[in-house]
C-alpha cells in the first residue's frame, strides 16, 4: 500500500520520528461539559481544551480536537504536534434505533484542511449484528467521508466503538463476546472501498476481566493467556496501520493494558490517549480553576502522558505499512 503526498504529510506530521502515533485526545463536548458541572459554559470547554492541549503536546506527537470548542486551543499546540480534527457531531440520538452517525454542519473535510487540520477524524458506534439497514446506513456513510478525504489527499481516521444492544458494554458477558465483535468491524473497515488510512481501536478484552492482572475486579472472562491471544487474532483482521484509545479507563489500567499487547507480540502503530491523561483534573478545574487546574496537568497529567509515552517504546512504526523508508516529520 502506498499513500498520496498529502495523506504521507499529514501522516507524518501527526507521528513521532519512528513512525509511532504517540497523540492525545481532546474532542470531547457534550460529556466534557456535563462533568465541568451544571454552571459550565462554552468558555469553560474552550479553556479547559487550550490547558490541556498547550501542556500535554509538549510531550505528544499530535493532539485530537473538535472544530467545535478546540480551534483556540489548536493555538496553543507546541510546535512540533500534529492535529487531527473530528468530523463527527457528539454523541447519538438515544430514541433512534442503531446509534446513527452525523457530520457537523457547517464543516467538511475541505474546511477542516483549511483549518490547519493534518488529518480528520470520525467516530462511530458499530454492531455487526445490527439489522442490515443499519449497518448499510453506517457503510455508506464511512464510504462518503472516505471519497471526501481522497479528494482532498487528506488522512482518514476511523474510529469504531463496538457494542451490542441490549448489552450492557462494561458488564462480563459484553466482555466475553467483545474480541469477535472488534475482530468483525476491523475486518470490515479494512475494505479499501471505505479509504480508511488509519484504524483507531478499543483494545479487543476488558482489562477488569482478565483474571491475573492489576485491573482485574473479580469475574473472569479470559486469563491473561487467552487476553493475549484475542490482542494477536484482532490483529489479523487488518492489514492498515491502527492505534489504541483509552476509552476512559485510568491511566493505571491503559498502561497495563499496553504492556499486555506488548506481551502478546502485536505490532500495534500508537495511541490516542485522552481521559486516561487529564480526566483526573476536571473536578480540579471544576471546583479551583484554570490555574490550578494548569498546575494539575503539568505535574499529574505530565507524569500520566510519560508513562503512556515509555510503555509506547514497544510500539511499531507505520511506514513499512505504507512502504515509507525515510523517517522525519511530514512539517
Amino acid at each position: 500500500m502506498t499513500l498520496t503526498p498529502g495523506k504521507l504529510a499529514g501522516m507524518k506530521a501527526v507521528s513521532n520520528e519512528r513512525g509511532v502515533i504517540a497523540a492525545a485526545a481532546m474532542d470531547q463536548r457534550g460529556s466534557l461539559k456535563k462533568a465541568l458541572g451544571a454552571n459550565a459554559t462554552d468558555r469553560n470547554l474552550e479553556e479547559f481544551k487550550e490547558i490541556v492541549t498547550e501542556v500535554l503536546t509538549q510531550h505528544a506527537s499530535a493532539i485530537l480536537l473538535d472544530p467545535e470548542f478546540g480551534l483556540s486551543a489548536a493555538k496553543h499546540r507546541a510546535k512540533n504536534s500534529g492535529l487531527l480534527l473530528a468530523y463527527e457531531k457528539t454523541g447519538y440520538d438515544k430514541q433512534t434505533p442503531g446509534r446513527l452517525p452525523d457530520l457537523l454542519d457547517v464543516w467538511s473535510v475541505r474546511r477542516i484542511k483549511e483549518a490547519g487540520g493534518d488529518c480528520v477524524k470520525i467516530l462511530l458506534y458499530y454492531a455487526p449484528a445490527d439489522p442490515k439497514r443499519i449497518n448499510d446506513h453506517k457503510h455508506a456513510w464511512t464510504e462518503r467521508i472516505g471519497d471526501e478525504c481522497r479528494a482532498n489527499d487528506i488522512p482518514f481516521f476511523l474510529e469504531i466503538i463496538g457494542y451490542e444492544e441490549g448489552m450492557d458494554e462494561k458488564g462480563v458477558d459484553y466482555a466475553k463476546k467483545k474480541p469477535e465483535i472488534v475482530k468483525a468491524y476491523m475486518k470490515e473497515f479494512s475494505n479499501p472501498r471505505y479509504g480508511v488510512d488509519v484504524l483507531k481501536l478499543e483494545v479487543p478484552i476488558n482489562m477488569q476481566f482478565v483474571e491475573g492482572t492489576k485491573s482485574f475486579k473479580g469475574q473472569k472472562a479470559y486469563t491473561v493467556d487467552e487476553a493475549k491471544e484475542h490482542f494477536r487474532d484482532s490483529a489479523k483482521a487488518t492489514n492498515l496501520p491502527f492505534i489504541y484509545l483509552s476509552a476512559g479507563v485510568s491511566n493505571a489500567e491503559f498502561i497495563e493494558t499496553l504492556e499486555l499487547v506488548s506481551g502478546s507480540g502485536v505490532k500495534y502503530n500508537g495511541v490516542l490517549c485522552g481521559r486516561a491523561t487529564w480526566k483526573d483534573g476536571i473536578p480540579i478545574y471544576a471546583q479551583h480553576g484554570g490555574k490550578a487546574f494548569h498546575e494539575w496537568i503539568s505535574t499529574e497529567g505530565v507524569q500520566n502522558i510519560n508513562n503512556v509515552n515509555k510503555a509506547l517504546e514497544s510500539a511499531s512504526s507505520w511506514f513499512p505499512i505504507y512502504g515509507v523508508e525515510k523517517a522525519g516529520a511530514g512539517r
